[in-house]
Parts: C-alpha cells; structure tokens; sequence
C-alpha cells in the first residue's frame, strides 16, 4: 500500500468531542477535516459503529479518515452508545434508539461551522448497515452513502441464519458482541466516570445470542431496518462493495437490482474487509473510489462516476483448494447494468451422479443420502475474516459423505457470475431436516475446491415467516440458491454439485440424522453463465494501486496467535474445530493504552448424535496504562436436545486482580422448526 504523507489538504484533527443527544447522552467522536474548512465549510463523511475508535479501530481509522479529509472533507468516527467513551449502554444491534442516534449525529454534524450542510455516511459490516439503515430513514442532510461487507436483510443474509439454517457465527458474533458491549471507557477520555460507566454496561448487558434464539424466523424484528422491506425509501446515491470471500456479497447484487437511487457495485476477492485493505488481494485503490464517488454527489464534480458500469467484479480463476490464498489470479470484468443481459441462467438435468448438459434427456433411479456429522469441519467460516486458515479446505473429504453430481470433463472454459441455483425434488425421513449446497471446481487430479455453496432448512421451503413441517416420505421441490460468484471452470476440469443432509459446524444439524431420497428426474442445477463478451479487454485495470494516510505508531508487547484444529477421536469417536484468535498485546504509542484480545471458539460432537452438537465462544479483553487495569471474561455455550437450546453464559470483569462484576445465566429456548 503506497502511504500518502502530502495530501492536498492539511488535516487539523480533534482527538475528542461529545456530541449531545436529545435525552441527555453523550456521544463520543473524532473528528478529521481539512484545515480549510475554518473558512470554506466541507461535507462531512460519518463513521458509526461499535468497536473503540481510540484503539481497536484506531490503525484503520488513522489510514483512511485522514486520507479522505485530506481531499477536503471532515471525517468524523462516533462510537455506538454504549461502547468506547459514549455513554449509555448497547444492548443489540440496529435498534430504533441506535438509528434515532444516527439521525441526530447528522443533524448535528450539518451544523457545524466547518460543515456546509452535507454528510454522506461510511462505514464497513455494522458501519455499512447502518449507513444503508439511515439512508432509508432519509434524513435531510445525507447526500450518498459508501458501504461495505453489508446486507439488506437481516434474517436472510446475515450471519444469524441462512436458508432457515442457524448457522454457528450466530454465536460466534454474539460472543463477539457479548465482550465489545461489556469493555469499559477509558478514563483519560471520561474522567472519573469511567467506572461507573462501566458498571452500567456490565448491568445492562446479557447475552445477545439469547435474543438471536427468540427470533428464529423471519418476523418484526428481523423486518426492523432491513431494508429488503421497502427499497424505495433509499433515495441518495449508493458505492457498495464486498468480497467472495466475505458472506455478504449477495446483498450488492440485490441494491444493484431493487435500488431506484442511482447505485454501483464492486465485488473483489476479498474477505470481510476494506477493498483497500483487501486480503486475499489484489487490493485496490478504493479510497480514492471513495473520493471520487464525494466529489461527484457532494461536490457536484463531473468525474464521470455516473456514467461508469454498475458492477465491477473480480473473475476469479481456478485454484488449488487451500485454507488461505494472499492473492487470488483473475481479473476485472465489467457490467453496465445488472441484472446483466450478457448472463444466461443454463439448465443442467441431474442423472444417476452426474451433471448433464443443457437440453440433455436423462432418467435416473433416485438416489439416497444420510451425512455424517463430520461433513462441514473443513468448510471454513461463513465470513473470511482474513484469519488464516478459515476457507474451505480441499472438498474431498467432504464429498466423502455427500451425494455427488459431477460434469463431463469440460472441453472448454466456463464462467459464471452471479447464485447459482439448484432444484431438487426430494423426500426425506424426519420432519425437521436441511439440505446444504456446493458448487466445487474439480481438477484433473482430483483435488476439488469449493466455489460457492447455500442452504435450506426443508422446513422453510415456503418461507421464512411461516416453516412448517414436512411430512417423512412425502416429496417436494424445493430451490436452493447459493451464494453469489463469478469463477471460471477450466477446460479439462470438471463441475461438481454437492449434497448433504448436515453441514456441521457451519450450520447448526437438525435434531435427528435424515436419510434424504433425491430424485433427479426433476432436479436441475441452473448456472449464470456468463460468455466472454466479443472484444473485451481482456485485462481492464480499472483501479489504482492502494493509497492510504499513514497509520498510527503502535508496539507490539505480545505476538498475536492464530490456530484452527479439527480434532477427531476414533476411541470415542469425538470430533471438534477449535478456533484461536489471539491478537497479543499491543501498545498505541500515542495514548499510551496497552491493549489485548482474546477469541477461543470450540464447535464439538460425537458421530451420530445430532443432539451431541455444542458451541462455544470465550472473550477476554484487556486494558492497561500506568497502574489501571482492567479485564474481562465472557463465555457464552450453546447445546441442545431434539427440543430446545441450551444456553450458558458467565461475564466477569476485574480492576487489577480484584473481581468486581459476576453474573452467570442458564436459559432455555424452544428450538423453532430448527
């Protein structure tokens, strides 16, 4: 990444600022903006979200806030109520206070004498959706938006659910949560309040996996700020990206297709981060994308931004399977308009283990399937977070008990943008069971990598407001939509489709293993493929190379650690995927703040009993400057029985050594057609 030290603003910087709310909350920001702006008032770019501006996100925030307002902005980074140095507690995400908090920061920025009257909004995964969440609230001043790894529907593409699946990030995230709303202020920002602050927080706070498990179909409270509701009330301009690696690429096509605001989307390789940032690479210069984007719908600069394509993707190329890639080959391909005339959704009939061509009339007896529970240890997280190793691993073991679908060898090249789809009539012997789908590249060696996949809880084949079970023996069509992609099968490889009854620890299983019947004489896989349009440029290099403002100076106390073991023992036969993410100590020179995180995530079961399947997500967070110290502990375990789930949480936070705040809890919750 090239470090711009001279940009054509200098910067004057506000290391702290409260900004009021209507009941008496303060918020806490920082403030960037162009020093010009003392005399000509600028728009102002606002960042929202949760996790610390003055350190967790601080090296991020320094390499781009400063970036953008050297450009002639004011970026401002306002931490959640709650969290950080603001006041009040956060007890969920997206609520109506959260959004109602959003409106009155705008407000307020729109009155700032550095300010003209404009603000756009930024902001990656929480940041994003609040920025599309606000945008639909339509507030005055908000003149575009600028998101990323986002969605736009909150029960049936987020990390909670997926097909009517559960899926494990639902308590991976809530553990994630669990410890970001328990950390307490800092005191050289909020004085001597700081404890008592923090004691609100630990109060307020349970577990937010609980209120997740109350909501297990799509209803009101997912509907809330899910902007799938009613795209029309996005009405200002929208630059929205992800990455295949991330789970939230499917929320670009859908803007693209439903917003009437004018809207462009980039999809990269990336995991869940910044295109900047992007990891696998190669990254982009996203932020001057960024800049260009202001200028045009801020500024009223005639850049040209409107009349670009209304999609840019990175076509990924075939690859060996591995857990980790630092770049992916491939290469920019361009869509003025999407839903794309140039992709063509083709019809392949399923046969007797294979995949036949479009137009191909097959019969095949019908074929049955009962997965084991070890099928999903190496499908990676449901969302990259760029923590090697969490991609999928080489899909040959877990074909090992999946029921297999497999091309021809391809005579030449095939590529495909956009969720595939798969249609299955199927019958299966319990009431309650899912099916889980994978798309994988198989080589001439065999070695098979997964190119995208999706699930379905049989018991939401109508939809998500209503499951209902299915009746044992009884058949039914159903349609599986996988993620969306773009990916080129090459010539001499082969197309795979995978099935499996479980997708464990990905998803969570159903209460009893299923033996699913599939009948291909009326099941389909349907691939968006897109042909190679006559004349294009066939290396486009539409982006820059990454710049970025320089970041802050940091100490590295303690070496992060970083491990993920899948565990199988054949005496008991036990099988586990232990996850470690630990981040080390690390100084931030400029507060003096040393601070250390912790994540220890355990997904766990015995073969067979699908009751047997158990989570667990652990956070200890640590703060530490001159004599004050402070740390906190949150564990947070879910079981099960073919009934109900079973939650044990404990928080426990200490000021030095001394154990000040204890709560444990044991709930249970009906399980849900789940």
């Amino acid at each position: 990444m090239h470090v711009v030290k001279n940009l054509p603003h200098t910067v004057h910087t506000e290391e702290h600022v409260w900004i009021p709310m209507s009941d008496g909350v303060r918020l806490a920001a920082r403030v960037w903006r162009a020093t010009s702006s003392d005399v000509t008032p600028v728009p102002a770019v606002l960042e929202y979200i949760p996790y610390r501006r003055r350190d967790l996100t601080a090296v991020r925030d320094s390499m781009h806030h400063p970036y953008i307002a050297g450009h002639g902005y004011a970026c401002v980074r306002v931490d959640l109520r709650g969290t950080g140095d603001s006041e009040g507690v956060l007890t969920d995400e997206y609520l109506e206070r959260e959004q109602l908090d959003a409106e009155e920061i705008l407000a307020w920025l729109a009155e700032q004498p550095w300010c003209d009257g404009q603000t756009s909004m930024m902001g990656l995964s929480w940041g994003g959706f609040a920025a599309l969440q606000v945008a639909a609230r339509q507030p005055p001043s908000l003149g575009t938006i600028i998101i990323s790894s986002f969605t736009d529907d909150r029960y049936g593409d987020d990390f909670h659910y997926m097909g009517g699946c559960l899926l494990s990030d639902n308590l991976a995230e809530a553990g994630t949560m669990f410890s970001a709303a328990t950390c307490p202020p800092d005191p050289a920002t909020v004085g001597d309040a700081w404890r008592q602050m923090w004691r609100e927080r630990l109060e307020a706070t349970e577990p937010w996996v609980l209120e997740w498990l109350r909501h297990q179909r799509r209803d009101d409270y997912w509907r809330h700020a899910s902007v799938s509701e009613d795209y029309s009330k996005v009405r200002c301009p929208v630059l929205a990206s992800s990455g295949w690696a991330d789970g939230y690429s499917n929320a670009v096509f859908r803007l693209l297709e439903s917003l009437e605001a004018p809207a462009q989307g980039l999809i990269g390789p990336w995991s869940h981060r910044y295109p900047h940032m992007g990891a696998p690479g190669p990254a982009i210069g996203y932020l001057q994308e960024v800049v260009r984007w202001l200028d045009h719908w801020l500024k009223g600069v005639d850049n040209g931004v409107d009349a670009g394509p209304s999609l840019w993707a990175w076509m990924q190329d075939s690859v060996p399977p591995s857990t980790a890639y630092k770049e992916r080959p491939g290469r920019w391909v361009r869509e003025q308009e999407w839903p794309s005339p140039g992709v063509e959704y083709t019809a392949h009939p399923l046969a007797k283990y294979r995949i036949g061509g479009p137009g191909e009339d097959v019969r095949a007896e019908s074929l049955t399937l009962q997965s084991p529970l070890t099928v999903g240890q190496f499908a990676g997280k449901w969302a990259s977070y760029n923590a090697p190793p969490d991609l999928p691993y080489d899909q040959r073991e877990e074909d090992g008990g999946s029921l297999v679908f497999d091309s021809d060898v391809l005579a030449e090249d095939v590529e495909i943008l956009g969720a595939p789809e798969v249609e299955l009539d199927v019958s299966v012997t319990e009431p309650v069971a899912m099916v889980a789908a994978r798309l994988v590249d198989v080589a001439p060696d065999g070695s098979a990598t997964r190119v995208t996949y999706g699930l379905l809880n049989l018991t939401h084949r109508d939809g998500h407001e209503h499951p209902r079970e299915v009746e044992p023996g009884e058949r039914c069509r159903v349609r599986v939509t996988l993620n969306g992609v773009a990916q080129v099968f090459p010539a001499g490889h082969r197309i795979r489709l995978s099935l499996s009854t479980s997708y464990w620890p990905l998803a969570w299983p159903p209460p009893r293993p299923v033996l699913m019947t599939v009948h291909p004489e009326n099941s389909r896989l349907l691939l968006p493929v897109r042909p190679v349009p006559e004349g294009e440029d066939p290396d486009p290099r539409p982006f820059e190379e990454p710049e970025a403002a320089p970041e802050i100076s940091t100490t590295r106390r303690e070496s992060p650690e970083h491990r993920w073991t899948v565990h199988r023992d054949l005496v008991d036969t036990h099988s586990s995927l232990e996850i470690v993410k630990d981040g080390g100590i690390l100084h931030f020179d400029d507060i003096d703040l040393d601070v250390g995180r912790r994540a220890y995530e355990l997904y766990e079961s015995v073969a067979g009993d699908f009751t047997s399947a158990r989570g667990r997500s652990s956070w200890t967070m640590r703060f530490a400057r001159d004599g004050w110290s402070t740390r906190t502990e949150t564990h947070t375990v879910l079981e099960c029985s073919e009934t109900d789930f079973r939650v044990y949480a404990t928080l426990d936070a200490y000021e030095g050594e001394e154990r000040i705040f204890s709560r444990e809890w044991s709930r249970t919750l009906p399980r849900d057609h789940l």
